[in-house]
């Protein structure tokens, strides 16, 4: 067919709607930091001219636009209004020296977007790679954060948003925040030392921070001990936390733990292959809420426990656990194998245990029991279904309108601590505990 006008100009108008397209791509999102003498993919470092750029934008409320390329750098400081901002996986910072890449302190809405920074795994003591402190309305968004000797992200008393990030090989934490309120979505997190998330307060009071839709994985314990390390998302002290809609896997302790954490939040999380407990709620809080989550592999799945240190009063409902393994990560006698256990002032519903080897629920340990409830739920194979603790001094307990199958060594069992102290008392037998309510169970 011939080529026409209509054609020719038809052409001509969509090349000219596109080239700006691609233009628009690379061009300055600010002022472009070449104009200060930074000099991408430069074998020197960068420093002092980043830092002149970084001033001279701060000072005009500029956004500073880093071009893609590679720039060498040192610490690097902050002021308020400052703003950096790169293409996605073009812009990359190469940290030549500690004790971090980016610091800022009593600054306000400072902000990191796009960038690609390495720390080149150079030990940064008790700093990190991005070290921001008393900073109201931080953004950290679209950057990718990669071998942090230490810290990839530490926020002491900042408050803001924390979303869409890739962090991975961090010799310590990827994102810790003390004393902070913090939006913490959407990211990838990966290869961790020590930990994935911490949101820590250095005394119980209220945080509310938001951990949702992360990704956390390969979450190691290269610092040791028995349960400060080795959790992807870990809690502690900090009170009305929301855990929600994030996947973990592979943590050497726990996928989400909450110490001294009331009124924590920690709903349709999905959690895999976990060396210890998957969920736990522990030590002196009041008030947990875990529902709606996914376990698959774990020592055990859920624990709300610490009555003697006053950890009391939650609700565990509709959650499924399954695979259960009968080994802790630092051994010791504390229970494994286990798919729910819980000590004080709670409610186990509508729960569903498959292949628990010791235990489905474990309701008290010794006289460590007061009004819990758990009702129906649905166990199968487990080594025995619920026990519930008989020893003296051991609290009140109700267990009704479960379902059990494929139970190896009773549905429901007194318990002596760790040992068996009845047989199946829904068999009978059940009449000797008064303080026991065992009713409407199924076991096939």
């Amino acid at each position: 067919m011939p080529f026409t006008r209509r054609d020719l100009i038809a052409g001509s108008v969509a090349s000219v709607l596109a080239a700006p397209v691609a233009a628009r791509a690379q061009e300055p999102k600010g002022l472009d930091a070449a104009r200060f003498g930074v000099r991408a993919n430069a074998d020197s470092d960068q420093t002092r001219a980043l830092q002149k750029a970084i001033d001279e934008a701060t000072r005009a409320q500029q956004p500073l636009w880093l071009a893609p390329g590679r720039y060498r750098s040192g610490p690097l400081r902050l002021g308020s209004g400052a703003r950096i901002v790169g293409a996605r996986g073009a812009t990359h910072l190469q940290l030549v020296q500690g004790p971090a890449l980016f610091l800022a302190q009593d600054a306000r809405a400072v902000t990191l977007e796009a960038l690609s920074l390495d720390g080149g795994n150079i030990k940064l003591g008790d700093s990190a790679l991005i070290s921001f402190i008393a900073i109201p309305d931080l953004r950290l968004t679209d950057c990718t954060i990669v071998n942090a000797g230490g810290n990839a992200v530490a926020l002491t008393r900042c408050t803001g948003a924390i979303e869409g990030n890739s962090i991975t090989n961090s010799a310590d934490n990827a994102l810790f925040s003390l004393d902070g309120r913090l939006m913490i979505r959407g990211n990838a997190i990966a290869k961790s030392g020590n930990g994935g998330i911490r949101v820590w307060q250095s005394a119980k009071r209220h945080d509310g921070s938001v951990i949702e839709n992360n990704t956390i994985e390969d979450t190691q314990a290269r610092g040791g001990g028995d349960g400060q390390n080795g959790n992807a998302i870990n809690v502690y002290r900090a009170e009305g936390v929301i855990v929600r809609g994030n996947t973990i896997r592979r943590a050497a302790f726990t996928a989400v733990r909450g110490n001294a954490a009331s009124h924590i939040v920690i709903r349709n999380n999905q959690c895999f292959a976990l060396g210890e407990v998957a969920i736990y709620s522990e030590f002196d809080f009041v008030d947990a809420t875990i529902v709606d989550n996914t376990i698959d592999t774990a020592a055990v799945g859920i624990a709300v426990t610490n009555m003697d240190q006053g950890g009391h009063l939650a609700v565990v409902r509709g959650n499924v656990v399954r695979n259960l393994i009968n080994k802790r990560p630092q051994g010791g006698p504390d229970s494994a194998g286990v798919g729910i256990g819980v000590e004080a002032d709670t409610t186990v519903s509508g729960n569903v245990i498959e292949n628990a080897p010791t235990m489905g629920i474990e309701v008290g340990s010794g006289k460590y029991l007061r009004d819990c409830k758990v009702t129906a739920n649905t166990v199968r194979d487990a080594g025995i279904g619920v026990g519930v603790s008989v020893v003296e001094g051991a609290g009140r307990a109700e267990i009704t309108a479960n379902v059990f199958s494929g139970i190896k060594r009773g549905a429901v069992v007194g318990m002596a601590w760790d040992k068996a102290a009845t047989g199946d008392l829904t068999r009978g037998g059940a009449e000797k505990f008064p303080q026991l309510t065992i009713a409407d169970n199924k076991v096939t």
